[in-house]
């Protein structure tokens, strides 16, 4: 089972091949509209204009589960970031990201990934969400905007934090596109 094996659904409910990626660079992140890294997503939309023509792709999946920060429907999701943020990748149906009813989507990519590349505000972020009641495993998403950066042949190289920015990820993607 590989990345290309999945299939997921848009904001139409609409089932979209993840093979259909095969050959692209892609980045893949779990995302909110109320996080206090919300704003993450002009530094993608940059990603995504600079890399966009060179086969780079970014994957959006709104997800609810941390502190209730993706709220609405699908389609109010992507209304609030296109309009505020003027994105232009793909944004997915909201899913989950652990549990028993995570994606299998994102079960492949916590077990296939390499351990968590951190900046300097991760530990500082790390100690704020002991304050929450949450427990996690080596490989749990930890919060909004954990990434993975997926090369052409769809190995899982990378993930990053959540507090990682994300025009820091360019070096990362020169190496792979």
């Amino acid at each position: 089972m590989g990345i290309y094996d999945f299939t997921v659904k848009d904001i139409h409910k609409k089932d979209i091949p993840l093979s259909i990626y095969a050959g692209k660079v892609l980045l893949i992140v779990n995302s909110a509209t109320k996080c206090g890294f919300t704003s993450q997503y002009e530094e993608f939309e940059n990603l995504y204009k600079k890399y966009k023509n060179r086969g780079f792709e970014i994957l959006d999946f709104p997800c609810n589960q941390f502190s209730m920060q993706a709220p609405g429907t699908d389609e109010e999701i992507v209304k609030f970031i296109k309009s505020n943020y003027k994105t232009t990748f793909k944004t997915f149906s909201k899913i989950e990201v652990n549990g028993e009813n995570a994606h299998p989507l994102y079960v492949y990519l916590k077990q296939n990934s390499p351990e968590e590349i951190e900046d300097i505000n991760a530990e500082e972020f790390k100690n704020r969400l002991l304050e929450f009641d949450f427990t996690f495993t080596q490989t749990s998403i930890k919060w909004n905007f954990t990434k993975f950066l997926i090369d052409k042949n769809g190995k899982v190289e990378y993930r990053f934090s959540p507090t990682f920015n994300p025009s820091e990820l360019k070096e990362y993607i020169e190496k792979l596109i």
